[in-house]
């Protein structure tokens, strides 16, 4: 089975199929409910694909721009997929009959999601050890290296999965930011976090808390103080929101406090955020569990602070 087959998708000579449900609440015609979902911007690109027949509803018929839009509509489409590899490398840390845990590498996604499909870290792990059952038991920031664990066996990939969801396993996170020293450590930062209008990024809003992590300082030498970070929940960009609501933003976020989406990948200067640890009581073999990543966050020549 193909990386592409694995996870729905499909790819034609270079073409990458695609799928999406419009619930566009709106009256006019599929070009519109289109351009009102993916932008404005983008309708020269999506009356050339509608042109050349690459638009098609879930039976397989051709799709037209004018044609009238009823929502909810689910469209399949091609678009133009040239994958580059990318030149970081994970590590396999350990391996039984129920568990997998790879150490991440900075800039490698965990699941196929826009230019990334057989570079990121499941579909390597799956062509490494042969194995299609495997599957990430959560999710990591392709921006952020560490820990992830995958459950390789179907038969008690639930009772790992209950972890996460009971909230049963114990993270650990590393970071580099700027200094604190009008704060007291250990704190707690508490706070609750909604989806930015943009998509991409968390904010921090009135209202109830939702998300909580836990801070202390490692080592206060130097320009960036190192960080260990503890979240008791696992809101999106958590972390790098708390550190910079706190007047720390992590070392070479391209997100926060000041969003540069088209930033270039600069390998050698990546985000300064590590998934340094996980421990568990493990739901199978009721023994004590406990993994540390073997990569260290360095400061490097560059760091950038935005």
């Amino acid at each position: 089975m193909s990386v592409a087959a694995r996870f729905g998708l499909q790819e034609r000579q270079g073409f990458l199929r695609c799928r999406k449900v419009l619930s566009a609440p709106l009256h006019g015609c599929l070009i519109d409910a289109v351009c009102a979902h993916y932008g404005e911007a983008y309708r020269d690109d999506w009356l050339q694909r509608f042109g050349q027949g690459q638009v098609f509803d879930k039976h397989g018929q051709t799709l037209r721009a004018d044609a009238p839009f009823r929502a909810p509509l689910e469209i399949h489409y091609y678009r133009e997929f040239i994958e580059t590899p990318l030149p970081v490398t994970e590590t396999i840390l350990f391996q039984d009959e129920h568990l997998v845990v790879v150490d991440k590498p900075h800039f490698l996604p965990v699941h196929p999601a826009g230019k990334y499909l057989k570079e990121t870290l499941v579909a390597r792990v799956i062509e490494r050890l042969g194995n299609p059952a495997l599957s990430p038991l959560h999710r990591l920031d392709r921006a952020t290296a560490g820990l992830v664990l995958f459950s390789c066996n179907r038969a008690s990939r639930g009772a790992y999965q209950n972890l996460f969801r009971d909230r049963a396993i114990a993270k650990r996170y590393e970071a580099l930011a700027p200094p604190l020293p009008n704060l007291q450590f250990p704190l707690e930062r508490s706070s609750r976090l909604q989806r930015h209008a943009d998509g991409f990024r968390s904010v921090e809003v009135a209202g109830a808390p939702n998300a909580l992590t836990r801070i202390d300082v490692i080592d206060a030498t130097g320009p960036l103080w190192h960080y260990a970070l503890v979240p008791k929940t696992g809101q999106m960009h958590q972390l790098r929101v708390h550190l910079c609501a706190l007047g720390a933003p992590i070392a070479n976020d391209v997100w926060y406090p000041t969003a540069r989406p088209t930033a270039a990948d600069d390998f050698e200067n990546p985000l300064r955020l590590l998934a340094s640890s996980l421990a568990f009581l493990d739901p199978v073999t009721q023994q004590i569990r406990s993994f540390d990543s073997g990569l260290r966050l360095p400061c490097n020549r560059r760091t950038e602070l935005f």
